[in-house]
């Protein structure tokens, strides 16, 4: 038996949608409030943007080696973490008690 291309050409469109489609939960929420760089638990530091697993576990242990945060900018200095990605946290992040 043999499929016509639009059969094929719809399953590749079909399989191709599958892959795309976003993960169970969708995006997370960005926070209701800056996160305290200084005070901010695993959990709140995933909810910034683009700050997974990694990076927040790397945020806490640069934190504990190095002491708190004096200002914001001083987040470039945890290893990942450059001008770019600072730039789309900075709305989002503070030092302030």
């Amino acid at each position: 038996m043999t499929t016509s291309l639009t059969q094929r050409l719809g399953a590749w469109i079909l399989a191709l949608g599958l892959a795309w489609t976003p993960l169970p939960g969708g995006p997370r929420p960005l926070p209701e409030r800056p996160v305290n760089l200084n005070t901010a638990t695993l959990t709140e530091l995933l909810q910034l943007p683009r700050v997974g697993p990694k990076t927040a576990e790397r945020i806490l242990a640069f934190r504990q080696e190095h002491g708190p945060f004096r200002r914001p900018e001083d987040i470039m200095n945890v290893k990942g973490i450059g001008e770019k990605a600072f730039l789309r946290l900075q709305p989002y992040i503070t030092v302030d008690d």
